[in-house]
């Protein structure tokens, strides 16, 4: 599922999951309450042993939920915990079996469940999300593809409004182009939150490193260092430029269609063909330049931030991302306008009922990168202008 999809679930999915903590927590209070307090020496044994195994098989369903969640590599780097956290629960049992029910029940749920309450969420968002996916899509119509492409119109117009300072050369080594780069990166950042003033996309912490990687892994179908390369070249070298290039080429949709192609794998081939046709007289393929390096961008972030990446790497994979970028658009508006380009093809490929939201989000991200909101960080691209197109080298 694609992260912008994700984001627009996400307090949905919050509150469920916020819920099931709720209840998490209830049970296991009931459990702390059924430890009987000794009033004498011999009154222990029996109820601390009790509690223990309650507490034990407790502990061991939640590893079973979070193994079907995270899979096989989640679980790997979970399983050096496991024996620390039984070790935990002994020890707090035998805690709260020798002071007041009250502060038994306090010191047991926090730290028991201190440091693994944000994986448990996790994983329930994650659950809550595969669920919504599961929702049966409305029927798609020429009526619908028509209003989008209103849609999508209304969009390009506002961000062509909007203020943004001139470009200016950069020289081949000035440092701007490593801000630039990471700011290419800056409506999917925006959607998500991450931090646009450096490299790394969040603090190092293994429930982000956890989402990201599992982002990454269900998104994209990436998993390493090798996959995650291909894909970055495939987008730089070939992407949605070469496949609008193709359908905007095709005499029909049929041209762009095989034998092993199901019903639904055709209307989405003439739904991408119509769009292509609608706009290939005022749009070339280079247009869609922001909506392959955009998402370039990103996956090299992400992959140096899960260490698939060296940072020297992601910087020079950045640099020649500007490189190609600003030979095919000349502002962040024109970058921004391709981005809702791509994502509205890429969506009625997808056959998602969606598409309008998802240009909404894009439309306003952006205008956050170029405008900025009061009293709130925003406004990365107004601060960092796009590189000036030079036709000789570079000067310096």
């Amino acid at each position: 599922m694609d992260i912008n999809e994700m984001r627009k679930r996400a307090q949905q999915a919050s509150e469920k999951a916020a819920e099931a903590m709720k209840k998490t927590f209830e049970k296991s209070e009931e459990l702390v309450h059924n430890i009987k307090v000794p009033g004498s020496e011999t009154e222990a044994s029996p109820s601390a042993a009790e509690a223990e195994e309650q507490l034990r098989a407790g502990t061991e369903r939640q590893v079973e939920i979070l193994g079907q969640v995270f899979g096989a590599d989640g679980m790997a780097q979970m399983a050096a915990n496991e024996e620390l956290l039984q070790k935990m629960v002994n020890e707090k049992v035998a805690e709260a079996t020798a002071s007041a029910e009250a502060s038994a029940t306090e010191n047991l749920m926090g730290q028991l469940f201190g440091e693994d309450m944000g994986i448990l969420a996790a994983a329930l968002e994650m659950l809550e999300t595969e669920d919504a996916d599961e929702e049966e899509e409305p029927v798609w119509d020429l009526e619908r593809e028509q209003n989008l492409y209103a849609a999508l119109d209304e969009a390009m117009a506002r961000l062509e409004a909007l203020p943004e300072p001139e470009p200016v050369p950069y020289q081949k080594n000035d440092p701007k182009w490593e801000r630039f780069g990471i700011l290419l990166s800056g409506i999917v950042s925006t959607l998500n939150d991450h931090d646009l003033d450096s490299m790394d996309v969040e603090e190092h912490t293994p429930v982000m490193e956890q989402k990201i990687v599992s982002l990454v892994r269900r998104s994209w179908g990436i998993n390493g260092r090798s996959e995650l390369l291909d894909m970055i070249r495939y987008l730089a070298q070939e992407g949605y430029i070469l496949r609008y290039q193709l359908y905007s080429e095709a005499p029909s949709p049929e041209e762009r269609m095989d034998d092993t192609m199901d019903e639904d794998d055709r209307e989405s081939t003439r739904r991408a063909w119509r769009f292509a046709q609608r706009y290939k007289s005022r749009y070339a393929p280079g247009f869609m330049a922001g909506w392959d390096i955009g998402r370039a961008a990103m996956l090299t972030r992400w992959g140096c931030y899960l260490g698939w990446l060296t940072e020297s790497e992601a910087v020079g994979i950045l640099w020649d991302l500007s490189q190609r970028v600003v030979k095919e658009l000349h502002s962040w508006r024109e970058f921004a306008q391709s981005y809702l380009f791509g994502g509205l093809m890429w969506k009625l490929l997808c056959g998602d009922s969606a598409a309008g939201s998802y240009l909404g989000y894009i439309a306003d991200a952006a205008t956050d990168l170029l405008a900025g909101k009061a009293e709130q960080d925003g406004g990365q691209w107004r601060d960092c202008p796009w590189p000036a197109q030079r036709k000789i080298g570079f000067a310096g």
